[in-house]
């Protein structure tokens, strides 16, 4: 019996400082939240979670109103802070940090989170809903960091090349026997490609 997770990353959010969890999709961003639920239409879901962030949640909340599910949220999946909200950074000191993180996996900026500290919080909760949700089928709004982070803990390959290669949106279908991924397959844009262990 396989279990099957939809890992949805948020579409375009125009960034504000200090309103990490709250700020919300831009217009573009909404459009291409319509088209997550097009790509999805014909899929079987069974449920709906996702980060807490506004972002997350207004990507997949047609995807479950569609289905008249709940969306369920998980503080422990929230994205990935590299840095501490005092520590200001440029775009490409960000981006050295998190390449070295996916090296070194203790590894973070001041008052940021490493990644096998972001694994310690969400891997319980992936690994819970795999167990709970045995055989279905269910949707997640999440983060490009977080993740990355959560597939690179069942497949090393998703590191930060990858990291860098997917978009805002992107699906990912990740099919797991038990809590063994078996295949994952991009489901956002033109290429159509499947990864396998």
């Amino acid at each position: 019996m396989v279990t099957t997770i939809y890992m949805v990353r948020h579409a375009e959010s125009p960034f504000i400082f200090g309103e990490e969890k709250t700020r919300g999709l831009s217009p573009r961003g909404r459009e291409a939240a319509i088209k997550v639920t097009e790509v999805l239409k014909d899929k079987k879901i069974d449920r709906v979670i996702s980060s807490p962030y506004t972002r997350a949640i207004e990507t997949v909340r047609e995807v479950a109103e569609n289905r008249q599910l709940q969306i369920k949220t998980y503080e422990n999946l929230r994205e990935r802070p590299i840095k501490g909200l005092d520590y200001h950074a440029e775009e490409k000191e960000l981006l050295s940090a998190i390449e070295q993180s996916f090296k070194d996996e203790n590894y973070c900026l001041v008052g940021g989170e490493s990644t096998g500290a972001a694994q310690e919080r969400s891997i319980p909760v992936i690994k819970e809903i795999l167990n709970n949700y045995r055989g279905e089928s269910i949707v997640i709004g999440t983060h490009g960091n977080i993740m990355t982070i959560i597939m690179n803990y069942f497949q090393k390959q998703f590191n930060f090349q990858f990291f860098q290669q997917t978009t805002k949106p992107d699906i990912y279908e990740m099919v797991f026997a038990e809590e063994k991924l078996l295949t994952v397959n991009r489901l956002w844009g033109n290429s159509h490609h499947e990864e396998k262990q």
